[in-house]
């Protein structure tokens, strides 16, 4: 049994394992030890936000999983998810994995749903809400708020359905390039392909049914950073800095001025182009050095400069990376939207802002601004046919097909069905994939709001 708002690197205090069970026939093993059940709740009932309770064969006989919800449910009030309701089939460890997950992600899911119900409201819009699941079927508001891991995938679930709709194909690879990442799945007779295996969140394996997907952590948003004359994008994400500075000016005046870091200290934390800001996420059971540093982080952007001579001292990275982590503060910083935008190939936000932080990065990398954002581009781009590729040839290893599309070839990869982009900046990067994939490439109209039209067409 687990509480849902497990800190890192102590998620002991938040979890407990208690006698009980099942034998694999449904009959009763060992009695459910309830008071370890009740001391535990009791202890951390004021610190967590729901809780997960999942046991070994409960999908032969979930008594105890409901006994223990019972017993927590009169305690606490809390949202409880019991590992049965998930999944029916065999699979212990990933069954409560699923279950943990679900718990985590209900504070967030309700959250934003009440948040979407209130903008419906205020706009006067009578309408039935409902949630894409996984695997591209829709469900109503409630269920899925009790089940928010089945909907984790709802955003490439509906991109596929958009894409289909939108390139007029019932069979197609749908490329998708959202803020955090780059996922590719198919269509195949105007449905997605299911996976045999349970969806992986995070790294762990689920017991969900969902769309086979191939997915990295590149997108729009990825964070790009430079250390020893390298660039590197992500894997984290950061607020680009043309969107940030539309919001917030001074930004580029303190990009102008410039920070005096050292090539030695630089890392992905402390960047001469990284800005920090406080959310308004509440902090839950801190370290005195995390406590320390988020006192000296504002409500406006802060560079590693500004929270320097605040202090004296530079702010750890691995307890700035702890404070984002637990989304404390959110980083404002370079990305592959601003390479876009300094490149002249897309222009939605402060251009300016871009530019500005390509030429500091450049200077850190031996590059003009025109280079390394062409390299951000040219390195996305690569990505984005290597997630391809490693999905349609999902039996050769992911070397052999990293060779080809970044080596010197007379030869390469053919696609036979046609391949679709989705996403707002996708148009910069047509002429370099049909430069790296033998392939139909079609950018339909509108593909800068293909998920939203899947939405829609996931009704029908």
């Amino acid at each position: 049994m687990i509480g849902e708002e497990v800190p890192n690197d102590s998620s002991i205090k938040y979890s407990i394992s208690v006698q009980g069970g099942h034998s694999s026939g449904g009959n009763e093993k060992y009695s459910l030890d309830l008071d370890s059940i009740k001391e535990f709740v009791e202890k951390v009932q004021d610190k967590v936000s729901a809780f997960a309770v999942s046991s070994y064969f409960s999908v032969r006989n979930p008594d105890h999983e409901l006994k223990a919800r019972e017993v927590i449910d009169e305690m606490t009030g809390l949202p409880v998810i019991c590992g049965h309701e998930l999944s029916q089939s065999l699979g212990a460890y990933e069954r409560g994995v699923t279950a943990y997950l679900n718990a985590q992600l209900l504070p967030i899911s309700t959250r934003f749903m009440e948040t979407v119900a209130s903008e419906i409201d205020r706009r006067g819009i009578d309408a039935k809400l409902m949630m894409l699941k996984c695997d591209g079927s829709i469900v109503g508001m409630k269920e899925a708020l009790k089940h928010p891991i089945e909907s984790i995938f709802t955003g490439p679930a509906a991109s596929l359905v958009g894409a289909s709709y939108l390139a007029k194909s019932k069979d197609c690879l749908v490329i998708d390039v959202g803020g955090t990442s780059t996922d590719v799945a198919m269509v195949i007779d105007n449905l997605p392909e299911i996976t045999d295996e349970g969806a992986t969140v995070g790294g762990w394996p689920t017991k969900v049914e969902a769309i086979r997907m191939e997915t990295s952590a590149m997108g729009g948003d990825s964070h790009v950073w430079v250390k020893n004359h390298n660039v590197f994008i992500g894997p984290r994400r950061v607020v680009p800095l043309c969107v940030a500075a539309s919001k917030y000016p001074e930004i580029v005046t303190k990009l102008k001025k410039g920070q005096s870091i050292l090539k030695s200290q630089l890392g992905e934390n402390i960047q001469p182009t990284k800005f920090f800001i406080r959310t308004k996420q509440e902090p839950i059971e801190l370290t005195e050095r995390e406590e320390d540093l988020l006192s000296r982080i504002k409500d406006e952007p802060l560079t590693v400069s500004d929270i320097y001579w605040d202090s004296k001292a530079l702010p750890s990275p691995m307890v700035m990376a702890s404070l984002i982590q637990k989304r404390l503060v959110q980083a404002i910083g370079f990305t592959s939207t601003d390479a876009l935008h300094v490149l002249g190939e897309y222009d939605e936000w402060d251009s300016e802002a871009s530019r500005v932080g390509a030429e500091i990065l450049g200077y850190f990398a031996d590059m003009d601004a025109d280079e390394i954002a062409g390299k951000v581009k040219d390195e996305v781009a690569k990505n984005m046919a290597q997630n391809l590729l490693s999905y349609v040839f999902n039996d050769l290893e992911d070397s052999q097909i990293n060779k080809v599309v970044r080596g010197n070839h007379y030869g390469g990869f053919h696609v036979d069905v046609p391949v679709v982009l989705l996403g707002g900046p996708v148009q910069a990067y047509v002429n370099d994939m049909q430069k790296l994939v033998d392939a139909e490439i079609i950018l339909p109209e509108y593909a800068e709001v293909g998920n939203a039209v899947g939405a829609l067409q996931a009704r029908e």
